[in-house]
Parts: C-alpha cells; structure tokens; sequence
C-alpha cells in the first residue's frame, strides 16, 4: 500500500512505531487510525517469512470497516460480534509475518493470539513488538503462540474462547487441507454448547490451482460457507482475491459430537479391558 500522507496539524500526525527507522520493513497504512504498520519480511527464510496478496486484501477490509462499517463487507459479520459487549478475542490462523493479526488488534481494539509454526515465532514476535506504540495508541493487544494444523493438543494449550479465526492464503498445500480442518472442526465445532454464539472463521484466499476445490468440498460437509467479498484481479491474475466467512452447520456440529462419544466410548472400553 502506498504511504499516508501526513496533514501540518498534530490531530493529523501518522502514528509510527519509534523502531521503524531501524526495520527493513515494508509499510502499511490503516488510514482510518492514521497509523503506519511495519513489517520485516524475510523472504529467503521461506513461505511464512513473506506477504501475500489475501493478508492485504484483510488489512484493506479492516481499515475500511473501522472507518465506514456500514459499508464495510465484514460488517454484518463484525457488528453482530460487537454485541458481545467486550473486546474481542481473534485468533489468527498461519500468521506469517502477522500483518493481519496486528492489522485487526489496532483497528478493532481486540486481543489477538497470531498464531504458526515454532520456527516462525521470533519474527512473529519482532513484528509485534515493532508495532507496539500502534497497537498500545489504539487499544490493541496481541499475543503470539506456535500451533500446528491438525494437533489437539495445541487447539487445548491455546484454548478455544475466541469470537473470530481469521486467515489468508492458508490453502495452498493439499497435505495440509485436512489438518486445516481438523483444527477448524476443533475450534468451531468443538464442545459448543446449543445456544452458544456461534463462532465465525474469515478467510480471504487467492485461488492457484484447481486441486483447491477439494478444500472447499470437505469444508462445505460441515460448514456454511459464504462469500463476503470479492477483490477485482489484478498483476495480471486471471482472478482477484476472495474472502469467505465459515460458519457451523449443525449437522456439522452433531457429526464431531457424535466422533468424541464415539471416542470416548472406545477409550473407556480399551481402559476397562486393561
């Protein structure tokens, strides 16, 4: 995104962490809080250490919701999560570099958990804290914790009290569509009680192979999914990036009820045989 131009007045100034003239970092406007997010990218470390097309397309949709949610895509998805009445919790699914995750503490005054790999974290870190007068000025928090698709055990350690699960472009290798699920099941489906509010996973995604079909096959067994939006294609790109909103279906919901009793039964008998 291009820079922000500052006005003469104070009221006017563009919030920018104090360590940015230090990072070799790229620049992120979120106009509506006349603050600047940075972020060190660190491209030849692989994958997660860069910026895709989706976590701009987030950042763009928050910013625009903060400073117009009538008009804003997410804002019958935001408003109704507004109700709650208290800050929002938001967990973020494969962060990267965290754009998103830090993007959504500042603009919607929410604590964020950024979520992924081990090997991941220092930077995750690093870029939360560069951008801590940000998220501190605009009454953000977020915390940052590894968690690998598919593994319960870290859905147990980070807990499941979260209003939204956010993500970007998390579907690209087909190994880990399943894993992706499961944790999806787990988080959303997962010990929800009848007439608890029901919780809301935001995906925007940049669609590169048709294989990705398979994804949204499975996830529509279990799930409702919506578009919410639809960016125009751009850099040449056949297509332009789509945000979907996943939420539970009941029979959904009953179907991972019904594999947990299952389970259990099954370890109460092997530990009765024993």
């Amino acid at each position: 995104m291009a820079d922000q131009e500052g006005g003469d007045s104070e009221d006017d100034a563009i919030l920018i962490p104090e360590t940015a003239t230090l990072l070799p970092s790229t620049q992120h406007c979120l106009h509506s809080i006349n603050s600047v997010i940075f972020i060190r990218e660190l491209r030849s470390q692989g994958l997660s250490f860069q910026l895709w097309p989706a976590a701009t397309t987030l950042l763009t949709l928050l910013d625009g919701h903060h400073g117009d949610p009538n008009t804003s895509p997410l804002g019958p998805t935001l408003s109704a999560l507004d109700m709650r009445k208290r800050p929002l919790k938001i967990l973020e699914l494969g962060s990267g570099t965290g754009l998103v995750g830090i993007a959504a503490a500042a603009t919607l005054g929410a604590t964020v958990t950024v979520t992924d790999l081990p090997h991941v974290i220092p930077n995750l870190l690093f870029n939360v804290e560069a951008n801590a007068s940000v998220l501190e000025a605009n009454g953000g928090i977020v915390h940052v914790a590894a968690l690998g698709w598919g593994e319960a055990v870290d859905v147990e350690v980070i807990g499941r009290e979260f209003d939204l699960i956010l993500a970007s472009d998390v579907v690209y290798h087909d190994h880990l569509y399943e894993p992706l699920l499961k944790t999806l099941r787990l988080l959303i489906l997962g010990e929800a009680k009848e007439n608890e509010e029901g919780r809301v996973f935001v995906m925007a995604h940049l669609r590169r192979w048709k294989k990705e079909s398979a994804f949204f096959k499975k996830a529509r067994k279990v799930f409702e999914v919506e578009v919410l939006h639809v960016d125009p294609p751009c850099h040449g790109s056949r297509v332009g990036v789509t945000v979907f909103r996943f939420t539970a279906k009941k029979s959904g919901r009953k179907m991972l009820n019904s594999t947990h009793n299952t389970n259990e039964a099954n370890w109460h008998s092997t530990s009765d045989a024993k």
